[in-house]
């Protein structure tokens, strides 16, 4: 059932709430600077031996807490007057899910900036990760924040084994606003995350990749192809970082979940741009991922599905490549047919243009052909010359066909050859 129109909603006064937790303080107390905080959130912040003020970072002459009585009245007012009030079931619909305010954004991440406690940092950092996945105003506006980029990347690229929960955190939230920023922005966060050759960042990364839950392992490797799209040094760097594309190429797996494998052939198609990267791919037997993905009898999504075929596309623009996909009985090249006209156009281009450049271009494997027509191809072919394929696709299937039909012709004259030769007295 819908709310009533007439139900109004309650908004926590700011001064009550604690400036670390940000929660309604129960026992407000007050620091020699003035700021009141929670007894307990500040108890914490001065047992990790800190001697300042959070709020003001003023050096603390003393650490006496003084109980603000007077607010602690006004709150336990307002409490009472709320819990008589008909809208106390009904609260703001951010506040009831914790979702911070702009004003309590903007004072954490002051905070942040200044912040050493790594306790505190990580629920600096969680009510940030709540705040910008909750809506899509909330990423626009903190994607307008100039220094928050450079302060995530100092996060990430300070992490430890230990730390790995900070960085996951701040990875969630550069994955959130990346998307809004500008192309600029973009190659700032690629040039930082790559600074002295990456490796802190790269190694956080992985091991968000590693060890992260399974959302955490899609933002880290979109992360990733964000950084390495800037240019080609970008994408050697990653390339070349241990780790990293095993990782990425594991995930290709019919067992994986979906969302993970399509970032991961996502992030694997950006970096395939650079041809020592495309060598190393195929030398790591990605082709034979792609294979599996293309073969299988689950049901694979359509962006899979698409993403494989682009990738496999990329990949046999090497002669290592098409050796690969020629391989293993023809298995792949079985796979690629198969979803001709199976999926969608796109996925449909990506696979005549494959069986176009085996064929036609390089003609480097008989036995292309053969599997080609065993797999019905050539009749999907005469489809697709008919389809709403792009002009340039119906072509490279008419020259397929033509490749093909020429081959049939050869192939009985053979056998006819032999049959004759067989029957007829000499």
């Amino acid at each position: 059932m819908g709310r009533d129109e007439t139900e109004t909603y309650i908004t926590v006064p700011t001064f009550f709430k604690c400036p670390i937790s940000l929660d309604v303080m129960r026992s407000p107390v007050s620091l020699c600077t003035g700021v009141t905080y929670d007894r307990p959130s500040i108890q914490r912040w001065l047992d990790g031996g800190n001697n300042t003020c959070p709020a003001t970072m003023q050096i603390l002459n003393s650490k006496d807490l003084v109980p603000n009585l007077t607010l602690q009245r006004l709150i336990k007012a307002w409490s009472d007057s709320v819990g008589s009030s008909p809208a106390a079931s009904s609260p703001d619909p951010a506040s009831a899910r914790g979702i911070p305010t702009v004003e309590e954004v903007n004072y954490s991440l002051m905070r942040l900036s200044q912040e050493k406690d790594d306790e505190i940092r990580l629920e600096i950092l969680t009510r940030i990760v709540r705040f910008v996945k909750d809506s899509e105003a909330n990423r626009e506006f903190l994607s307008g924040k100039e220094d928050l980029v450079p302060m995530l990347v100092d996060i990430v690229s300070a992490v430890k084994t230990a730390k790995i929960k900070l960085a996951i955190l701040a990875i969630k939230i550069l994955d959130s606003i990346i998307k809004k920023c500008n192309e600029g922005d973009r190659e700032r966060l690629s040039k930082l995350m790559l600074l002295t050759n990456g490796g802190d960042c790269l190694t956080a990364i992985l091991l968000a990749i590693q060890r992260g839950d399974l959302e955490s392992k899609i933002e880290a490797v979109s992360v990733l192809e964000v950084i390495a799209s800037h240019d080609a040094k970008s994408k050697m760097m990653i390339a070349e970082r241990e780790g990293i594309l095993t990782e990425l190429i594991k995930s290709i797996s019919t067992e994986s979940d979906p969302n993970l494998i399509e970032a991961s052939l996502s992030f694997l198609i950006t970096i395939s741009k650079s041809k020592r990267v495309r060598s190393k791919l195929i030398a790591a037997k990605t082709i034979t991922r792609i294979k599996d993905i293309l073969l299988t009898e689950e049901t694979i999504s359509v962006a899979v599905t698409e993403k494989s075929l682009k990738l496999l596309e990329i990949l046999s623009s090497k002669r290592e490549g098409r050796s690969e996909i020629c391989g293993g009985n023809g298995d792949c090249v079985e796979g690629v047919v198969k979803k001709l006209l199976k999926v969608s156009t796109t996925a449909t281009e990506h696979a005549v243009t494959i069986l176009w450049c085996l064929c036609h271009v390089f003609k480097e494997d008989k036995t292309v052909e053969e599997t080609v027509e065993r797999s019905n191809g050539v009749t999907k072919l005469l489809v697709v010359i008919q389809s709403n394929c792009s002009p340039m696709v119906r072509q490279m299937a008419k020259d397929l066909i033509k490749v093909l039909k020429v081959k049939s012709s050869a192939s009985a004259l053979a056998a006819y050859q032999t049959k004759t030769t067989h029957i007829m007295p000499f």
